[in-house]
């Protein structure tokens, strides 16, 4: 099992009484999923997904990655985590508007010491697998919304993460754009062994999942099923 979570809970302070953002979740993911993570607007997704990537410390409970855990672990010891672990593409895309295409995805491998030639090669490599190869002298403004996240699809891919974290990453496309990215995260999901875990809030992407966890107010949604298919709602 790659992930395990147990109580898992993220409490916000606030003037109007404390805010519960994730409430007692407990589920297991195993390695080489696809989970998609739906729920309306302020159900929790985005700080469970935090989480999940060793961006936010739970206020309380347990993260098991891979046999080790992680809830109450010092800050370099998540840097660590992350720079070895975790990739992550976000709605926004988050390119750094003044670098190139290929020099986006070079940061992200200097970060791993790499000397500026092997980086180079490197990227070109990650660009020429998201079919970009004739765009990598191109800043972001020059790319289009879908070239765009595939440009930060390469980025997250740059330290052959175990798990890669998906934030909307169709949220700012079209229909069209958007089944060609999620088509992308499935290819790397399925060949790589990878695993995926991706907000979303389309019924169309959450289809591409194979397990969906459904959140409410902070809580897995359940329907008086079995403790299995209570945390996992298998969409096929």
């Amino acid at each position: 099992m790659l992930i395990k979570t147990r109580n898992l809970t993220k409490i916000y302070p606030h003037n109007d009484g404390a805010v519960h953002a994730i409430n007692n979740l407990s589920f297991d993911i195993p390695k080489g999923s696809f989970v998609t993570v739906t729920g309306a607007s302020g159900s929790g997704k985005t700080t469970l997904l935090l989480i999940l990537g060793g961006l936010l410390h739970p206020s309380s409970g347990t993260m098991v990655y891979n046999g080790k855990a992680l809830n109450m672990q010092k800050d370099d010891v998540m840097a660590n985590f992350r720079s070895n672990h975790v990739g992550f593409v976000m709605q926004s895309f988050a390119l750094i508007s003044y670098l190139t295409a290929v020099e986006n995805i070079m940061i992200a491998l200097n970060v791993r010491n790499k000397n500026k030639a092997e980086a180079r090669k490197q990227a070109i490599e990650l660009l020429d697998w998201v079919g970009l190869n004739d765009r990598i002298n191109h800043y972001p403004k020059e790319l289009s919304a879908g070239q765009q996240q595939r440009v930060a699809i390469a980025r997250a891919l740059a330290n052959s993460p175990d798990l890669l974290l998906a934030d909307e990453p169709t949220g700012n496309l079209d229909p069209g754009l958007s089944e060609e990215i999620l088509g992308i995260l499935k290819v790397i999901n399925e060949n790589h062994n990878t695993t995926v875990i991706m907000v979303t809030h389309s019924p169309i992407a959450a289809s591409f999942g194979n397990i969906t966890i459904s959140l409410e107010n902070g809580q897995i949604k359940t329907n008086n099923q079995s403790k299995y298919e209570e945390i996992f709602q298998l969409t096929h």
